[in-house]
């Protein structure tokens, strides 16, 4: 399988589980071609036109030839020079491996997390959160997310890539789509009554019990397993935490439970105050299965997939 063909098939994934929809992710193309456009001169060659066909400004290839064949893979959750250099020792001692894929973004990628935070304001919408308020909420927090990322060395793990000649791509908005989809038909299904019944849902996931045995489990961080659950909410895609204010909102559309990957002071606060039950599921094992959804399909192709740094390999085809 060529890595541009890996590239594409996580992009299309990520599109089919995305929660603005075909519609949705349509006319955020055709916005990224309008604003092309309108570039004059020596401006269109500072532009990613990655964005013209990719709606996720968080996932791309690295490093590498799109034309090279992949037969065997290793991924991790996060990938930078350490893991880049482990990597390089194990083909050294013989490990077959054509491609490193990381699931947190790196380089231009990290530099664009931005971008694909605007679509929590299509998660919230589904819950009652009206689009004109959640879009007026994220978009101060993709500012401050954005003058975060200034200072970071956004190269660093690429350059390492580059030297030691090791094909680098990163998936992660399209995997996080993944496990919130999952996660949302998996709680519809079952219909938690209390919050204990949610972990217990978790539970059924071979990632959170795999990461309960090293004690980085689902845990309850707000209310008690015996509240009731309400309706729950899977906030686990558009590229980091959102802001504190959209819990407010979320509990006056009639949100009871959050079940998410991790969740900042401020925000845990917001929930406190406004009695919304929290459950942690965990960030690894929640990435883990996010990825896992994307590598079945790269093996159902005949691709190899080991596991690193952090990430729990599981597969779900059936043998």
């Amino acid at each position: 399988m060529k890595l541009e063909k890996i590239y594409s098939t996580a992009v299309n994934l990520g599109m089919s589980k995305d929660p603005r929809g075909k519609e949705g992710i349509e006319k955020y193309l055709a916005g990224n071609k309008r604003e092309y456009d309108r570039l004059k001169g020596d401006e269109k060659k500072y532009f990613d036109t990655e964005k013209l066909t990719n709606p996720f400004g968080d996932t791309r290839i690295l490093n590498g030839d799109p034309g090279t064949e992949v037969k065997s893979l290793i991924a991790g959750i996060d990938v930078e020079t350490p893991e880049l250099i482990l990597v390089d020792r194990l083909r050294e001692t013989g490990r077959k491996i054509d491609l490193c894929v990381g699931h947190h973004p790196e380089g231009r990628a990290l530099a664009s997390l931005p971008d694909v935070m605007d679509l929590q304001a299509d998660v919230w919408a589904d819950f009652g959160v009206p689009v004109n308020i959640g879009d007026s909420l994220i978009k101060k927090r993709m500012g401050e997310v954005e003058k975060g990322l200034m200072a970071l060395n956004h190269q660093r793990p690429i350059d390492a890539a580059r030297l030691l000649g090791i094909p680098f791509i990163c998936i992660h908005t399209p995997a996080d789509n993944m496990v919130t989809d999952h996660l949302t038909r998996r709680f519809k299904k079952k219909k938690p009554h209390l919050v204990g019944d949610v972990i217990e849902a978790l539970l059924q996931e071979e990632e959170y019990r795999k990461a309960a045995q090293v004690g980085d489990g689902p845990t309850v961080l707000l209310g008690e397993k015996k509240n009731r659950a309400g309706e729950v909410m899977v906030d686990m895609t558009g590229g980091t935490g959102g802001p504190p204010e959209m819990i407010e909102k979320l509990s006056q559309a009639g949100v009871g439970t959050i079940v998410g990957m991790h969740m900042g002071e401020k925000t845990r606060k917001e929930a406190e105050k406004h009695h919304i039950n929290v459950v942690i599921a965990g960030h690894m094992a929640s990435d883990s299965i996010g990825l896992n959804l994307v590598l079945d399909q790269l093996e159902k192709q005949g691709v190899k997939c080991q596991a690193f740094s952090g990430f729990i390999r599981v597969s779900r085809l059936k043998k």
